[in-house]
């Protein structure tokens, strides 16, 4: 299966990814960063998948979510009749449970289900019996179970569990299989056609909440579906990607964790959920920031997990060929344990969003927010390794520097505008010092462009933010600059680069990775607040083009492949269609936040 031929469903604990073929080949419980009981993704069908299809296999003639809802229907139409079959996975109860139901449409169709459980990525094979009228599966800490209309029938030689009926129009045949910690009860039996109905209540209640009302509505609610679904419920924690190692660069080595949250997407995706009217899960989203972050701001990090623990080591699942042959298979991320500035401004500018917003004010936040600005004063001239965690000998990258003067901006404006106690005269200070720095050490006025470090020639486009951060306005003509060199050598195929390896990025193997899709979404930003609006409109129509069937969207897209690349779905790649149809909205409105632009002083 091709990265694009998935989709996603979920319970905000957990998401499994459904292929085309009908195949269950991704899924990790009982939440997104556990081990994976469904591993074909990252191998085989003997690291575990669910199929349930034709008899005669091959993939649907369509899919697509039922309206509204992330509830997938699979359908094949053939000549001897026509399937469909519906996956959801309910809100969490006693334990987690995916549900598949098989529905007759037309004529009679042979189907078959095969089952093939591997706790532990693909690696433990349980021991499986029946159960009454279930078939259970154990091993270690993990238990499941199967309930199902038909004779399920264990093979204990291949290590699986099959069965093949047939349909007719009309017929419904329902399956569940439950998961829940092998010390505890069986979990209740669960009526599929009621949990269906109320799933579909339940997320159709929650949509009716969005206030957007754009051109590009359907390519929004299907993005804050995908938002919603990669929540971890108990937090508030978004995590970046439901997946591990699918590849950056086909075959490459290039395969990252990315199952934890990010403060790279702190303000982004704070002003996704409010753009669209989810205060609520804004605010549960803050909240997961501030107690990630709590403590010694020496040892802020660039990632959490879940539920904000901060230890996330990274090791090589070695039983996993990975997907297509990419390898290693990882889990964990080392990045963590990276120095990069721009977190502090990250983490500064979204608390400074939520109070202009009007969320309500946390009393411990603000002086959380002088600890990290002052630990920040003393290290930001300091080189860090950057946005794209390189993985080479730091640097002094332009966009982090820009990140700790948006620090330095934004507790500023929360004295100045929110009566909130500081030494605001010294903030003032350093921030004209760190613009004056910035703009005389990563500007280069021979190319008339930023750069990606001081003194370098490299260019990078995460620069595109400078005037969405309020470094500059866009009328400057160092923005502009910028826009146009970016797009002289950052473009490939109409589409942006993050940057182009060089000899000091010792991580960068010589495979070609894909063009990142969130740059090509700040361009289609840059342009609009440049006033080139038609042209963002353009860039932005097609970059939903790149979507997949059913409205996903990974990491990355490979322009000569014309595939999707890297993790999927990519909660920054669907927090940028929201923002960005934001900036194009109908009315003509392009505030993303109040900007807040300072001359430079060199």
């Amino acid at each position: 299966m091709r990265i694009e031929d998935y989709a996603l469903i979920g319970d905000m604990h957990t998401a499994a990814l459904v292929g085309r073929d009908g195949s269950v080949d991704w899924l990790c419980l009982p939440r997104f960063d556990s081990a994976a009981c469904f591993a074909a993704l990252l191998g085989d069908p003997r690291n575990g998948r669910w199929l349930l299809a034709p008899a005669g296999g091959g993939v649907c003639t369509a899919r697509g979510y039922r309206e509204d809802t992330p509830v997938l229907e699979t359908t094949w139409d053939g000549p001897g009749g026509c399937v469909r079959v519906v996956d959801f996975m309910p809100a969490r109860d006693e334990g987690a449970a995916v549900i598949r139901i098989v529905e007759g449409v037309r004529g009679r169709v042979e189907m078959t289900t095969e089952l093939m459980l591997r706790f532990d990525y693909g690696h433990v094979i349980p021991w499986v019996r029946h159960d009454g009228d279930q078939l259970a599966a154990m091993a270690g800490p993990d238990a499941a179970w199967l309930q199902g209309p038909v004779e399920l029938c264990p093979d204990s030689q291949a290590c699986r569990t099959t069965a093949t009926f047939t349909v007719g129009e009309g017929d419904v045949v329902p399956f569940v299989l439950t998961w829940r910690e092998s010390w505890l009860p069986r979990p209740g039996q669960i009526d599929a056609l009621a949990s269906l109905r109320e799933t579909e209540g339940l997320w159709r209640l929650w949509l009716e909440h969005c206030r957007y009302d754009g051109r590009y509505g359907q390519a929004v609610r299907r993005s804050l579906l995908t938002l919603k679904t990669l929540t971890y419920a108990p937090t508030g924690g978004i995590i970046a990607a439901a997946t591990t190692s699918l590849p950056e660069a086909f075959g490459g080595s290039r395969n990252w964790d990315y199952r934890y949250g990010w403060l790279r997407d702190a303000t982004f995706t704070l002003q996704a959920l409010m753009h669209a009217g989810y205060d609520t899960e804004a605010a549960a989203w803050r909240a997961w920031l501030l107690r990630a972050v709590a403590g010694n701001p020496a040892n802020l990090q660039i990632m959490y997990t879940v539920d904000g623990r901060r230890r996330i080591p990274e090791w090589i699942v070695d039983w996993l060929p990975g997907y297509e042959g990419a390898w290693p298979v990882r889990v964990g991320n080392a990045a963590c344990e990276q120095f990069q500035l721009d977190v502090y401004g990250e983490v500064l500018d979204c608390l400074e969003v939520a109070r202009d917003a009007g969320l309500a004010p946390d009393d411990d936040a603000w002086d959380a927010q002088r600890a990290l600005m002052d630990y920040l004063e003393g290290v930001w001239k300091e080189p860090d390794n950057g946005l794209w965690e390189m993985r080479g000998s730091p640097r002094d990258f332009v966009h982090s520097k820009i990140l700790a003067w948006v620090a330095a901006d934004r507790v500023v404006a929360a004295v100045e505008h929110h009566g909130l106690d500081g030494p605001v005269d010294h903030w003032r200070a350093l921030r004209a010092e760190m613009h004056r720095e910035i703009c005389a050490r990563g500007y280069d006025p021979d190319r008339d462009t930023f750069t990606q470090s001081y003194g370098s020639k490299n260019l990078d486009s995460a620069l595109l933010l400078i005037p969405r951060l309020g470094f500059l306005p866009p009328g400057d003509p160092r923005v502009a600059g910028t826009v146009a060199a970016i797009r002289r050598e950052l473009i490939e195929g109409g589409f942006v680069l993050r940057y182009r390896p060089c000899a000091e990025d010792a991580d960068d193997p010589p495979e070609r990775e894909g063009v990142f899709l969130a740059c090509s979404f700040w361009l289609a930003d840059a342009l609009a607040l440049l006033g080139r609006r038609e042209e963002a409109r353009r860039l932005f129509e097609r970059l939903l083009a790149l979507r997949n069937d059913v409205g996903l969207l990974a990491e990355e897209y490979d322009i000569v492949r014309h595939r999707q690349a890297g993790n999927f779905p990519q909660a920054y790649s669907h927090v940028s269609i929201i923002n960005t149809a934001a900036v194009l909205a109908e009315d003509g409105d392009t505030r993303v936040q109040r900007a807040r632009h300072h001359p430079c002083r060199s």
